[in-house]
């Protein structure tokens, strides 16, 4: 019995630590999806682009949350003469992580890899 217990509680970290990747992958992606979308808005070219997308990749890394990354959109486009709110930012966020979850379900559709452990058979 406390075998079954043992492997319940496996399954439900396997499951956790999966769940907390593919959050983290998606919200990269949504990152670098919006930096994309702002650098296109600002009239950036596309080498310009890709490295606007790694910087707002980074400053989620430094500094979790999409709130940080709106703001910095929002200043930029400021600067820029771009008219659009934060709310026009938190929007398209939001589309881009819902587009950013299926990518990265797409691209990765064996979820265990060397470091997860099956459970259960």
């Amino acid at each position: 019995m406390a075998d079954t217990f043992h492997e319940i509680e496996k399954g439900h970290e396997a499951k956790f630590k999966l769940d907390e990747e593919l959050k983290f992958k998606a919200q990269s992606r949504r990152n670098r999806l919006l930096g994309l979308w702002a650098a296109e808005r600002m009239g950036q070219g596309q080498q310009d682009a890709a490295v606007y997308a790694r910087e707002l990749v980074q400053l989620d890394l430094e500094e979790p949350g999409v709130g940080n990354v709106i703001r910095r959109i929002s200043a930029d486009f400021e600067t820029c003469g771009v008219t659009l709110t934060q709310d026009d930012i938190a929007q398209a966020a939001s589309q881009f992580y819902a587009s950013a979850l299926e990518q990265v379900a797409s691209d990765y559709p064996m979820p265990l890899g060397p470091d997860h452990e099956q459970v259960g058979g």
